[in-house]
Order: structure tokens, then C-alpha cells, then sequence
């Protein structure tokens, strides 16, 4: 029986951990310990003799973000989706993180604000507890969790290639860390060799110059801006634990995101962001300027009166992005993609972190099936595209919404937007929508469950009621 995409998201987003992993393989070699490869590499670690990961940043166990990671002083969010995903792998995960300074704010610390007006929150066992903290801190639990499995190695160097032989990969090249010239670059041998070097990924490249066929990259060009600063924080100008807040195109207003977290060191993590010609800048008067003219009150309350840690950080991201290696009537065995390799989204909406973790779902399942390595892992691919599609879905439909922004629109757009408005309106005033609307926005949930007669009716009857709008 051939799961259908809602069937196969539910398999890659549960949480019970294998009963006997199988060793399957000598080495696996790991390109990238963003949280894309670390994830990757504890799954590894349940199927090969020796994990290999290749980082060209420098890591130790500092909570700096890493220089190759130039969004890593912004805000993040770990969905929920995510963080069920670390509690698997990790065991007591959570209660690490929240011993050790991460917050996980009441709802009574959190707001979330649309074009002004505070909504209403999803009941907190709709989607469990919430892990809010800095990405650095984050990664570095992640980081030090993977290193303390045995066989698994970390080494400082920059990925320099792929080496393809009698159609599957067998090594990975790379220049050590303070080395320099070709008579340097190491081979590393490997049964399979995973690419989590992020949107910069060279992967396509390496396949074209070996002969193979490169994937298909679809681009929406978004042109988000964003700027980022740090405050102590100080229960005497506020107690807020966590606040979006989102202005939405139409409403008579730019469209801008903002954000306030609690996050570890007694800190709060503020966002400011707009698009195209609205770009926020490092100069703090212009930062606080925003908080107090575009956001709601907590946020020029806290940029007025908590002491600013360090400066102004600013991002820039043009386009969300996909490569369908799923699509590819070619590819050699022994390789994997994960991460940003393969798809990126608007970062505004917090899904980078929690596909990772999805991702290194989906190597489970197929290092879990008796794989043949000989064979390209087709399995992994197929079901990575459906955890890209559902992130891709909910992002870009978002932000074909931006007036900026022109397309490419998929099929049905107008009557699945109206659809998803129709539900979104809904969820102010329903529960149990708003419950199932936040469990497939954290990514739980496949889209699809929002497209049940059941659901559609219950949003059309608030939506047709005398004096509900």
C-alpha cells in the first residue's frame, strides 16, 4: 500500500526511537556540523563503525556563533516539531536545556501579536512544551551531545569534493584546517557521505563536473532584511517571555516581523525585520526607532529602558530555495543531503533548525529498512521532499502574499489561499482550529489535516455566522 504524503510525514515526525539499529557500514563521512550534520551524525552513529564530520569553523564548546554561519546571531525558533525531534536522540534533551539556560515562557509571559491585536494561544498540550534560547547555544548542546558518542569524530577542515567511483560516492575530499595547496587535501574513504554545508553547497557542482546530472533549484526571491540585538534583561521594565509580532501585507500597513525571546544569561533577543526597500540598520536609534513606531509596546518598552549587550547585528537573505534531488533520474549511491544543502525558507517562520532534526528522521528510516548501499538512497530523498514540500508550502504561500514578491505561484494558489485564510480567521475565535492550525505551523502536523471536511466546515461556519467575523 503506497503511503500518501500526510501518511509519510506522520511516520518521519514520530519519536520512538529504533529498538536494534543495525551497523551497516565502516564509515560515514559527515560535511558540515551545522545542526543539519550533527543531527545526521548521531543517527550515523547507530550504523557505522566511525563517523566522520569535516567542519571548516573552528568549534570548541564556546556558544559564539560559528563565523560560517552569518544568520547566527538573529533570532531562531525551534518548532515544536523540532524539539520532540531532539528529545528522541538526546534523551532529557529539554531538561538539559532548561537547566541550563533556556527558557520555556508561560502563557502567560507570551504574546503574539498580528497587525496590532493580540491572538489568542493554542492550548499548550496541542504542541507541548516550547525551547527558546540563541541558535549558538542550541547547536553547542547538539555539538557537545554528538561528540560524546565514541565513534564519532570531528575534524577542522573545508569540504573540497566528492569522489565518485563505478556509480557510488567512495570518499570525501577536504584542506585541514591551516593548511593550503593541493599536495594537502585529504581523501577520506566512506560508504556514505552526507552534504550539510548549507545554502552555499557546491554539491551540484561537484555531480556536474563528474558527468552526473545536477538538480533542479526553484528560487523565490524574498529580499528579507533583518537586524537583531541583545538586552539584559530586567523584570522591572518587563516579564515577557516571548512576543511575535507580524504585520501583514493589505492590512494598510508594511509588512514587517518582530520578535522578542527570554533567552539564556538572563537576556532577551530582539528581531526587527522588513523587506526589499525596508532594511533595518546596525545604528541603534534607528533599531529603537522601529520598536517603538512598527511593534507593540513590549518592544519599545524593552529597547527604551533594558541595558543593550554588544551591537546591532543585520541579515540580509534574498531568496528561499530548493534543490529536488528526489527528482533526479541519476545519482550515485553512497550520498545523502540535508539541511540547507537541500531546501532553505524564509527564516522569519523558524523552520531551518526543526527540518534538520526532520531530515535526520528521514536517514533513520532508511538506514532502518536494509538499505543496499550499492544503490542510490531513493527512500531518504523521497521522503526529505515531503518534509521540504510541507516547509516550502507553508512558507512561500506566506510569502507570495508580500507585494514584492511575484511568483512563481503554484497550482490553485488563489483557492488555497482563500481556504487557509478562511481557517486562519477561524483559529481567532475556535480552539480546537487554533490548536490544529499551530500543530501543523510547528510542523507536527502535515497541511493536509487542515483539509478535512470537518475542518473546512467548522471554519465556514464561524465564517458565516451573524456577528462572528
Amino acid at each position: 500500500m503506497v503511503e500518501s504524503a500526510a501518511q509519510r510525514f506522520a511516520r518521519i515526525t514520530g519519536v520512538e526511537r529504533p529498538a536494534r539499529p543495525k551497523v551497516v557500514m565502516e564509515r560515514a563521512v559527515v560535511l558540515g556540523a551545522s545542526m543539519a550534520g550533527l543531527m545526521a551524525a548521531r543517527v550515523l552513529s547507530d550504523h557505522a563503525d566511525e563517523v566522520l564530520i569535516i567542519e571548516r569553523d573552528t568549534t570548541t564548546d564556546s556558544t559564539d556563533p560559528r563565523p560560517g554561519v552569518p544568520q547566527g546571531s538573529q533570532v531562531h525558533a525551534l518548532l515544536a516539531a523540532g524539539n520532540a525531534q531532539l528529545d528522541r536522540w538526546f534523551p532529557g534533551f529539554s531538561e538539559e536545556a532548561l537547566a541550563t539556560g533556556a527558557t520555556n515562557p508561560s502563557p502567560e509571559e507570551s504574546r503574539n501579536y498580528v497587525n496590532g491585536t493580540q491572538r489568542p494561544a493554542a492550548p499548550v498540550e496541542s504542541v507541548g512544551p516550547t525551547l527558546v534560547s540563541t541558535r549558538p547555544f542550541l547547536e553547542s548542546m547538539v555539538r557537545r551531545r554528538t561528540l560524546d558518542i565514541g565513534n564519532v569524530q570531528l575534524v577542522s577542515g573545508r569540504a573540497d569534493g566528492i569522489e565518485i567511483s563505478a556509480d557510488r560516492v567512495t570518499a570525501a575530499r577536504y584542506q585541514p584546517e591551516g593548511t593550503s595547496g593541493p599536495e594537502s587535501i585529504v581523501t577520506a574513504p566512506a560508504d556514505l557521505v552526507v552534504d550539510a554545508t548549507g545554502r552555499s553547497s557546491r554539491l551540484s557542482d561537484w555531480l556536474g563536473a563528474a558527468g552526473w546530472p545536477q538538480p533542479p533549484m526553484q528560487r523565490m526571491p524574498i529580499k528579507l532584511n533583518y537586524a537583531s540585538a541583545l538586552f539584559k534583561r530586567d523584570p522591572k521594565v518587563s516579564t515577557i517571555g516571548v512576543a511575535i509580532a507580524s504585520n501583514q501585507p493589505g492590512a494598510g500597513m508594511s509588512p514587517r516581523q518582530g520578535g522578542v525571546l527570554a533567552v539564556e544569561g538572563d537576556r532577551w533577543l530582539m528581531l526587527v525585520a522588513g523587506y526589499a526597500d525596508d532594511r533595518p540598520t546596525r545604528d541603534f536609534e534607528d533599531f529603537r526607532a522601529r520598536c517603538r513606531r512598527d511593534y507593540p509596546s513590549e518592544f519599545g518598552q524593552i529597547a527604551d529602558n533594558a541595558e543593550l549587550i554588544g551591537e546591532v547585528v543585520t541579515y540580509h537573505q534574498a531568496d528561499s530555495r530548493r534543490r529536488d534531488y528526489h527528482q533526479l533520474d541519476r545519482i550515485p549511491a553512497g550520498l545523502i543531503v540535508a539541511g540547507d544543502a537541500v531546501a532553505s525558507f524564509n527564516p522569519i517562520y523558524g523552520q531551518g533548525m526543526t527540518s534538520a532534526t526532520l531530515h535526520a528522521s528521514c536517514l533513520s528510516a532508511y538506514l532502518n529498512s536494509d538499505p543496499a548501499l550499492d544503490q542510490p538512497a531513493r527512500s531518504y530523498f523521497d521522503d526529505v521532499s515531503v518534509v521540504v514540500d510541507v516547509a516550502w508550502q507553508l512558507s512561500t504561500s506566506a510569502d507570495l502574499s508580500l507585494p514584492h514578491v511575484d511568483g512563481p505561484y503554484p497550482r490553485g494558489y488563489r483557492v488555497t489561499k482563500w481556504i487557509a485564510g478562511m481557517i486562519y480567521e477561524a483559529t481567532a475565535k475556535d480552539s480546537t482550529l487554533n490548536a490544529k492550525f499551530t500543530r501543523v505551523n510547528t510542523m507536527l502536523d502535515h497541511p493536509s489535516t487542515l483539509a478535512s471536511p470537518q475542518t473546512l466546515l467548522r471554519a465556514l461556519r464561524w465564517k458565516l455566522l451573524p456577528g462572528t467575523a
